[in-house]
């Protein structure tokens, strides 16, 4: 049965209590009076919010707030902008327990998954803001002749667009950074993940001036008026390619700079060496972790061909293991797809994969009592006989099904690795740590991790960020602070 979320029915749990979310501009709440339903994609007769439909004139009016706030908060001192950082991650950190299981009824993730959002997202403020002072320091020439100093200035209002896999963390890595250089925000949240976002945002903004951060909803139209906005000067983005795309032509109007955070097709190579329960241990957290949807998880496998057999059945006996379900229900592994679009572009490419003559093993299980047809669940699968080049090695899969390709040498797992047109996360597995690095810096990516690639694998000292059609830019640290300044340059000739 395939799940639909047009049509209500009798079933339907719309209910006085279900929150309704507008947008937040200059520090209030409003709405223009329109509401959509946001479905639980695990249990798609339940309604999570009403959702405010914006429009372009909801976006001028927050663009205008975050403009005005700008010409005061930018003046205000670094250290004090990251105090008020702390202050917010403070907040948001204490929402967590609250907001995180109406998050995971917005994307469908399982109820870990969105705690740690919450956690990684605070951690970012807070990294961010033990940096602003020292980020902050001139750099200064003094000689003879000249006298040289170069500070470091705000942009101006930023417009950010977050996709719904992580909404939180992939939020404060934008807020973070604008907020403590100086920038104001004008954030679009994703339709499928406003909810929880919005209202952790309208807390913390009670920590800040009116018109810093500020939220408008809605679809296209919105984000091609944020993005086109005359007052903006940055964009920073996470999303897909194509949208991307979009967002590129919108910037060029008015030469806006842009950070895009894109899709990845991360390849995990597997040397000779590694041991393969160990390395199974710590790859699979990479593969499903929320079903699959996070931009750099692990999309493609590839393992020596002496090796293959017996890594592929380890893989498959563990997976066999798993328990997919609703997100809020005890001992599921992972949850739904989050969108329709999302769930029927991955049935479509398990099926051309199986018609094609590959071996497409489906595993796990479904969680007792689960009524699979009102939500948009997926089945783990495994593809074991996979071919480099075949479309399930060369997309995005953005689902919970891992090809496993065999390789003869080095030197040709490494062309495959690197036979792209994404570039975003890899990892190399391997008992030697040399060998590791040394394969690590032959990697086109924008990071490699040897022996991990999963959320723990990330450290807010490394740059994060894609390169050739996985993004421009980067994320994290100093790194992505100097996103969101511009240098000026004073020269003094004596």
């Amino acid at each position: 049965m395939t799940p639909t979320t047009t049509t209500a029915t009798a079933a339907d749990t719309t209910s006085a209590t279900t929150p309704e979310i507008g947008h937040l501009i200059a520090g209030r709440t409003t709405t223009g009076g329109t509401f959509r339903d946001h479905r639980d994609p695990g249990r798609l007769s339940e309604v999570v919010a009403r959702i405010a439909v914006g429009t372009p004139a909801d976006v001028d009016r927050a663009v205008q707030a975050a403009h005005e706030a700008y010409l005061s908060w930018r003046a205000v001192a670094p250290a004090e902008r990251a105090s008020r950082l702390l202050e917010a991650a403070e907040v948001l950190a204490g929402s967590a327990e609250e907001l995180a299981p109406l998050l995971a009824r917005e994307h469908g993730g399982v109820l870990w998954e969105a705690r740690t959002d919450f956690a990684l997202g605070a951690g970012v403020l807070q990294h961010t803001a033990s940096l602003t002072e020292q980020f902050f320091t001139p750099v200064e020439h003094d000689d003879e002749q000249s006298f040289i100093r170069v500070e470091k200035v705000p942009r101006g209002v930023v417009a950010a667009i977050v996709p719904w896999n992580m909404p939180i963390v992939l939020t404060m890595m934008k807020l973070a950074p604008a907020l403590a250089t100086g920038n104001t925000l004008v954030l679009k949240p994703s339709p499928f993940a406003s909810a929880a976002l919005t209202t952790a945002l309208r807390r913390m903004a009670e920590v800040l001036p009116a018109g810093v951060i500020n939220v408008v909803h809605g679809e296209g139209d919105v984000g091609e008026a944020l993005t086109t906005h005359p007052l903006v000067r940055k964009i920073g983005f996470t999303g897909g390619t194509g949208t991307a795309r979009h967002v590129m032509a919108a910037a060029a109007g008015s030469i806006k700079n842009i950070t895009l955070e894109l899709g990845g097709n991360d390849p995990a190579i597997v040397l000779d060496d590694a041991d393969i329960e160990a390395t199974l241990d710590r790859m699979l957290a990479g593969v499903f972790t929320r079903s699959g949807q996070i931009c750099f998880a692990v999309k493609r496998i590839y393992v020596p061909r002496s090796m293959h057999d017996a890594f592929v059945d380890a893989l498959c006996a563990r997976v066999g293991e798993y328990v997919v379900g609703h997100g809020l229900s005890e001992g599921v592994s992972f949850g739904p797809l989050a969108t329709q679009d999302q769930y029927e572009k991955v049935r479509r490419l398990i099926g051309t994969t199986r018609a094609s003559g590959a071996d497409v093993v489906e595993l796990g299980r479904l969680a007792e009592g689960l009524d699979a047809g009102d939500g948009y669940y997926v089945l783990p699968h495994v593809v074991r006989d996979a071919q480099h080049g075949a479309e399930i090695c060369s997309c995005e899969q953005f689902g919970p099904i891992i090809p496993v390709i065999a390789y003869d040498d080095e030197e040709q797992v490494i062309g495959w690795a690197n036979d792209s047109e994404y570039g975003l996360g890899s990892s190399v597995w391997t008992a030697d740590p040399a060998r590791g690095l040394a394969v690590a810096s032959r990697i086109e990516a924008g990071s490699t991790f040897v022996n991990t690639h999963s959320f723990e694998s990330l450290d807010l000292r490394m740059p994060f960020g894609g390169i050739k059609q996985s993004g421009i830019g980067r994320e994290f640290g100093e790194a992505g602070m100097a996103e969101y300044v511009e240098e000026h340059a004073v020269r003094l000739l004596k």
